[in-house]
């Protein structure tokens, strides 16, 4: 790889370097800008969202990653934010406290980089690479190797250890036929109670009511009509008893469209019950406890 540098005495590179190690490609690119110039400033990208798949790795492993391949660079860090025009103005901020009076810079990306957003001041150039290697690949393959060794152990809490905690939304649904005297409840292998239908909600889906929709058609092969809410609970799931995370319900209610009401997915069972003699001591699950009390006051309502 070969740079056209003028006169500029300093080159930059914004990237994430989001890769258990250095690839050939970055390699190659770093070694490049090496060569070209008397200074190379790498700015390693941050995001709020992280540690994450796509952003797993902190800022000083990155740093020293770096480092230990070309001690000769500075290596400095830009946060994201959500304007282009604010992020690209910072970048130049940080920049200038860099540079002393007689240097001159230019900024260098390859294709789909951070030149596609830039919109600051300094001139800039696209670098044609001759390879191309996956940082998500490469992360994929990582997420699938156990190593044995201190450090990977130490890795693995620590990126878990600096997460906020997290709440998993699940949907739960009270599903009435068309006179509303009956509710169909589900029951799951190893367990003799019963419980609302539900799960968790997908983050590619458009929304809780298409969750409920969707766990209503997999767990018992029914057509809904359009889920009402009712309320939102915490789960006391046993699962999650000594976790920092936890799981909060969405709970709706619906009627039963079409279809025949058949257990499938995690239930071993679906029944339907009359509202009027359901015992919640005797019938339901724990969990669901504080649910079907809810379901069973809004429905005594409504």
């Amino acid at each position: 790889m070969q740079v056209k540098t003028d006169h500029y005495t300093t080159g930059v590179c914004v990237g994430r370097f989001q890769t258990p190690e250095l690839h050939q490609a970055h390699v190659d690119l770093l070694q490049t800008l090496i060569d070209s110039h008397e200074r190379v400033i790498v700015f390693l990208g941050i995001s709020p969202a992280s540690p994450s798949f796509t952003n797993p790795l902190p800022f000083e492993s990155r740093k020293r990653m770096l480092l230990d391949k070309f001690p000769s660079l500075t290596v400095m860090f830009i946060k994201d934010i959500a304007s282009d025009a604010v992020w690209s103005k910072r970048l130049d901020g940080q920049i200038r406290d860099l540079l002393s009076p007689r240097e001159t810079v230019i900024l260098y990306g390859g294709r789909e980089s951070f030149l596609d957003v830039y919109s600051g001041v300094y001139p800039t150039r696209e670098l044609m690479q001759e390879r191309w290697v996956s940082g998500t690949e490469l992360r994929q393959t990582a997420a699938r190797e156990i190593k044995s060794s201190r450090d990977f152990r130490h890795g693995v809490i620590w990126a878990l250890s600096n997460q906020y905690p997290k709440c998993y939304p699940t949907v739960d649904v009270a599903i009435f036929n068309e006179e509303g005297d009956k509710i169909l409840l589900g029951r799951k292998q190893h367990e003799e109670l019963y419980r609302l239908v539900g799960g968790f909600a997908e983050p590619t889906s458009p929304s809780y009511e298409a969750d409920a929709r969707r766990e209503v058609q997999e767990e018992t092969g029914l057509a809904i009509t359009d889920p009402i809410f009712i309320t939102s609970r915490l789960v006391p799931d046993w699962r999650y008893a000594n976790e920092d995370d936890q799981i909060k319900t969405l709970l709706f209610k619906a009627t039963a469209m079409s279809g025949q009401a058949k257990a499938n997915d995690d239930l071993a069972e679906v029944r339907w019950f009359d509202v009027a003699s359901i015992n919640i001591q005797r019938d339901i699950v724990p969990t669901h406890h504080d649910l079907m009390q809810v379901v069973l006051d809004d429905h005594k309502e409504n």
